[in-house]
């Protein structure tokens, strides 16, 4: 699905990590961790070709990201979700409308009733015509994973999605990650959480990467 070969990434200071070589598979759960700084934000970039790899080879959804043309990244990207930890959002715009715009700039069609039972699964039926700034931290992440998966990607990768929200809210996000792994959407999270991720290796299994050192790390079972 997301193949990384030899990859290196140097913003022209020295290689922020180098030879990562992982391939995160259609239906995997992997967490990405790390110290501050050691990349991760990047590494979740080039999962979906906001970056492009200093050396080395990326590979979405087995196309090779350098040699793809715009209009070919355009529609890989559509299959691909993403949550970052700052979401943003149309402040003028409502929930509703946020959470819809994937299939608007695209103009494709969700039924009601598909739209209605997606909000209802991340609890923000009563909050369709509610305007972002009126959210709570958790119930913006909640509407960010909406709109990340309005389209039925086959993975969806989310950068600290939890690092601004307390711990039941950050269970709560978890919990519908997990949720939408199990229907068979391959899942990336990135996060400096240990806590998240050992409750999250209870449930389902989960394979751990940490870049330290400059380089890409398996790690143990023990966390």
């Amino acid at each position: 699905m997301i193949a990384f070969e030899n990859v290196t990434h140097d913003y022209g200071g020295g290689p922020l990590f180098r030879d990562v070589t992982v391939r995160l598979d259609p239906g995997s759960f992997h967490f990405l961790t790390g110290p501050s700084g050691a990349g991760k934000s990047s590494f979740v970039k080039m999962c979906y070709g906001e970056l492009v790899p200093t050396s080395g080879v990326v590979r979405l959804l087995d196309r090779e990201l350098t040699s793809m043309p715009r209009d070919t990244l355009a529609e890989t990207r559509q299959r691909i979700g993403v949550v970052h930890q700052n979401c943003e959002f149309l402040d003028h715009l409502s929930v509703g409308q946020n959470v819809s715009l994937p299939m608007t700039a695209t103009g494709r069609a969700v039924s009601d009733d598909e739209f209605n039972d997606l909000l209802s699964w991340v609890g923000l039926s009563a909050h369709t015509d509610a305007l972002p700034p009126t959210l709570s931290g958790g119930e913006r992440q909640r509407a960010a994973l909406a709109r990340a998966i309005i389209s039925a990607p086959e993975m969806l990768l989310a950068d600290e999605p939890t690092g601004n929200l307390d711990w039941e809210m950050s269970q709560r996000l978890l919990k519908l990650m997990i949720e939408l792994n199990r229907t068979g959407t391959a899942v990336l999270i990135a996060t400096h959480d240990l806590n998240l991720i050992r409750l999250a290796k209870s449930q389902v299994s989960a394979r751990v990467l940490r870049i330290a050192g400059k380089t890409l790390q398996t790690a143990g079972t023990e966390l």
